[in-house]
This record gives C-alpha cells, sequence and structure tokens, in this order.
C-alpha cells in the first residue's frame, strides 16, 4: 500500500524504470529500423547521426531492448496465465469496448487482452532476436547461407510489424483507460480507480 490511505502501489520504482528503459529502446529501435528497411525512410539516419552509425546502434539497442524486456517478462509472467474469467472476458467483447464493465468477470492484476499482448511481445522479441542475430553483419551473418539470411531478414520485418502494431495498442489501451499512464509515471492508482479496473487485484492487494 501506498502511504497515502486513498493511493495503491501498482508498480515499484524499478518496475516502471525497467518499463521504460524497454519503451525508450523500442522507441530507438522502431525510427532506426524503418530508416534501414526502405530508402524512402533513410531520411531518419538523421536522428542517429547517418546510415552508418544508424546501422551500428540498431542491433545494440536490440540487445538492450531484450534484455530489459525479458527481466520485465519474468516480473510479470505470473500475472499473465490465462484462465476462465478471461475466456469469457474475450468472449465479451463487446462489453469491453462498450465500456460495460460491470457485465464482464472480475479482473485480476491483467485482463485479458493485456495478457495476449504480453504473449505477443514475448514471441516477437523471441523471433527478433534470433533472426537480428543471424542478419547482423559483420559478426554474424557470415556463417549462415545467403538463404537464411533473407529469410531471417524477411521473419525480422514481419516480427517488427506485429511488435510494432501491439505497441501502438498498448499506448493507445492505456490512454483510453484513464489513469494507466499515471500508474506508470508515479507508481501508485486511486483505491477507486483498482476497485473498478482490476476488482480482483484491488481485494488481493488491500488483504
Amino acid at each position: 500500500m501506498s502511504n497515502d490511505p486513498n493511493l495503491i502501489v501498482r508498480y515499484t520504482a524499478n518496475e516502471r524504470t525497467n518499463h521504460w528503459i524497454t519503451a525508450i529502446s523500442f522507441v530507438v529501435l522502431a525510427l532506426s529500423g524503418l530508416a534501414l528497411f526502405h530508402p524512402s525512410m533513410f531520411w531518419l539516419t538523421a536522428l542517429f547521426g547517418g546510415g552508418q552509425w544508424t546501422r551500428i546502434l540498431h542491433p545494440f539497442v536490440g540487445l538492450v531492448m531484450f534484455v530489459s524486456f525479458l527481466i520485465l517478462a519474468m516480473r510479470f509472467w505470473h500475472h499473465n496465465y490465462l484462465d476462465r474469467d478471461d475466456v469469457q472476458w474475450l468472449r465479451q467483447i463487446d462489453d469491453v469496448l462498450a465500456n460495460r464493465e460491470e457485465n464482464l468477470p472480475e479482473i485480476g492484476r491483467y485482463n485479458a487482452g493485456q495478457k495476449l499482448l504480453f504473449f505477443t511481445m514475448v514471441g516477437c522479441l523471441f523471433l527478433l532476436l534470433c533472426s537480428g542475430v543471424v542478419i547482423w553483419r559483420r559478426y554474424f551473418s557470415v556463417y549462415f547461407p545467403i538463404e537464411v539470411v533473407r529469410l531471417a531478414a524477411l521473419v525480422h520485418a514481419c516480427a517488427a510489424f506485429v511488435l510494432i502494431v501491439g505497441i501502438v495498442v498498448h499506448v493507445y489501451a492505456a490512454v483510453w483507460i484513464k489513469g494507466s499512464v499515471g500508474a506508470m509515471v508515479r507508481g501508485t492508482v486511486t483505491l477507486g480507480w483498482a476497485r473498478k479496473h482490476h476488482p480482483k487485484w484491488f481485494r488481493e492487494s488491500v488483504k
């Protein structure tokens, strides 16, 4: 619990730092990746000091994001198991979109949508790491046949696309549910917010 009796701690300082390192790394990777993906977006390399620096920085920042997200995933893995309530929540997606939360099963720390996004991100980051190593010139790509490198490049682009879409959905949902962004900035939410949006987690937290 927070020192303020009207607030409840949702994320600790370490968890928030971990999240923002992952988020900043993602933005750098998305911009540098798009710059390298197609000539029409090459102008984005100016943000990183030119094409050569962009090519050098992209994979190293990728490693930072992977390690940061791995720590994040290990912190929250046990909160993201799907259960029967999550299946029912997905079946009532119309109520979710219409903000009829009173009709939905009680939600724990995360709802089914957040859990599915979590595992989508885990899968994408794994694919991005593996494919990124294969296409990483000058360190590793020379050890793979050109056909494998080309396939890895395709997998890397597809996984990056899915991840970017997933993050856009994540940001939109955070803005849509007022108080979510503040939770990741300040670390706390009001008791009313917790009771309304995550009642099961609220009861567990105030015991």
